[in-house]
């Protein structure tokens, strides 16, 4: 499909999101009610880091490069996330507010989180009393209107992709004391495992592990460094600023989620927050959070199952609309084949594990992931073979190629595992190309586990290597 290609899904267009460039632009000017805070007064963050979605603003007439990097933090006045689940389809709909404390026209960066698999189909921007549309344009032809439009004094925003699940939104000519609401819509196909739906909403954007040669622009004493590398040369442009732990809660978030699945539900989760739920007799079920509001420092998910005797095997969802009416087919897979005992016959496997012990993952969670390897490897079976390749900036690995899973060998495994600490850079791409090598004995299934905590900038690097 051309990346500017559109699609239909539930009665909107529907935009691959690796993809997503909008255009919006408005030639009024804005009205300028100048508080007294000045643009330096702001906090000063760092974009070549990374955290929870922010404004960031620099001065619109910057002179220098220096200048033009010197990002500060803009005031959050609050997250509303609205989300309509049908059968295996989420819409969602986010609307932020920041505003402009200062006493000058200002350039907005803002630097958000979406999933992976969403698909971004609308844009609005309010900013001041204007209200401004999304356009589709090509990559290209988006950037070059924009930065037009911001040369010559007149409201323009820019929505672009950088990563499947990172999205930069630039909005130029932010007036003094005007507000500023982004408005995104998107769509994404829910997770289905084990008999559990899943819906997973990202607050945070999370660190990630940049790696190649460095190119630093330091900007002095008391300032920050914005580092770009030969193998993530856009590693600012997927960075939003990193809070020190006094700062306290920023983003506050609302949420609300519209339950329409199709079959009655026997149980809801949300791992991580609070959630008030209420069914209706129409088979709609309302979550929503118990505090009302939250801080954005995790993501948001949702599990539902059916009730035992309703998991359904098919279903079809329907809705009219003005344009016409829609249908949604959903097929879940039928229960394993089971052997003599009732138990699912298991595939004999090829296991290679693939443990981060890097910096980042200092703590809880090294904890959790040596105690999760070690299930795992005690649940293995004679049938299997395996591996264990433990990596930071460095590779090592146990075995010179995987071996069979004998109680001698599970032994020296767990061993092993239990006295690795976590230390250094986060190089997948060495981990990642040997736990490929080679192919598994015929009759065996391969399956490489992969435990990390961390996200690196050089994705495109690593696909290539699975590919």
């Amino acid at each position: 499909m051309p990346h500017h290609a559109l699609t239909r899904m539930g009665g909107r267009c529907r935009l691959p999101v690796a993809a997503v460039v909008v255009l919006l632009a408005a030639l009024a000017p804005a009205r300028a009610d100048a508080p007294a805070t000045a643009l330096a007064a702001l906090p000063l963050v760092e974009p070549a880091k990374v955290g929870a979605g922010s404004l960031l603003l620099r001065e619109r007439d910057a002179g220098s490069d220096e200048a033009a990097r010197a990002f500060r933090l803009g005031p959050t006045v609050g997250t509303d996330v609205s989300i309509e689940v049908g059968g295996m389809v989420a819409r969602a709909a986010v609307r932020q507010q920041f505003f402009n404390p200062v006493q000058q026209w200002v350039e907005g960066v803002y630097v958000f989180p979406l999933p992976e698999n969403a698909a971004v189909d609308h844009l609005r921007l309010r900013v001041g009393e204007r209200v401004i549309e999304g356009m589709i344009k090509e990559r290209e032809e988006a950037r070059r209107v924009y930065e037009t439009a911001r040369a010559e004094g007149r409201k323009a925003g820019l929505l672009e992709s950088e990563r499947p699940n990172i999205f930069t939104t630039s909005i130029a000519n932010i007036g003094p004391g005007e507000q500023v609401e982004v408005e995104i819509e998107y769509q994404q196909v829910l997770r289905y495992d084990q008999g559990a739906f899943s819906l997973r909403f990202p607050m945070v954007v999370g660190p990630r592990y940049i790696p190649g040669a460095i190119q630093t622009v330091s900007l002095g004493a008391g300032g920050w460094s914005v580092e770009a590398t030969d193998r993530v040369p856009d590693a600012g442009r997927i960075s939003a600023p990193v809070l020190p732990p006094d700062a306290g809660k920023t983003n506050p978030v609302r949420l609300r989620v519209a339950l329409t699945p199709g079959f009655p539900i026997g149980a809801i989760e949300s791992p991580h927050h609070e959630v008030d739920i209420a069914a209706a007799e129409d088979g709609r079920t309302t979550v929503t959070l118990a505090a009302e509001v939250v801080p954005a420092d995790r993501n948001f998910e949702l599990v539902w199952r059916p009730e035992a005797s309703a998991m359904p095997t098919a279903a079809l969802l329907d809705e009219t609309r003005d344009d016409g009416n829609y249908v949604l087919a959903m097929i879940l897979p039928p229960t394993p084949v089971a052997d003599g005992d009732g138990r699912p016959a298991p595939l004999a496997r090829e296991v290679i594990f693939v443990l981060d012990v890097s910096g980042s993952m200092g703590g809880a969670s090294i904890r959790q992931a040596k105690a999760a390897l070690d299930l795992a490897l005690a649940r293995l079976s004679p049938a299997d073979s395996f591996n264990v390749i433990a990596f930071n900036h460095a590779t090592r690995t146990l075995f010179r190629d995987a071996r069979a899973a004998t109680a001698d060998a599970v032994a020296r495994a767990q061993r092993f595992v239990d006295g690795l600490d976590a230390d250094g850079g986060t190089e997948m791409a060495p981990a990642l190309a040997r736990a490929l090598t080679g192919a598994p004995p015929q009759g065996k299934l391969r399956q490489v586990v992969f435990l990390t905590d961390g996200a690196v900038g050089n994705e495109t690097e690593l696909f290539a290597i699975i590919d």
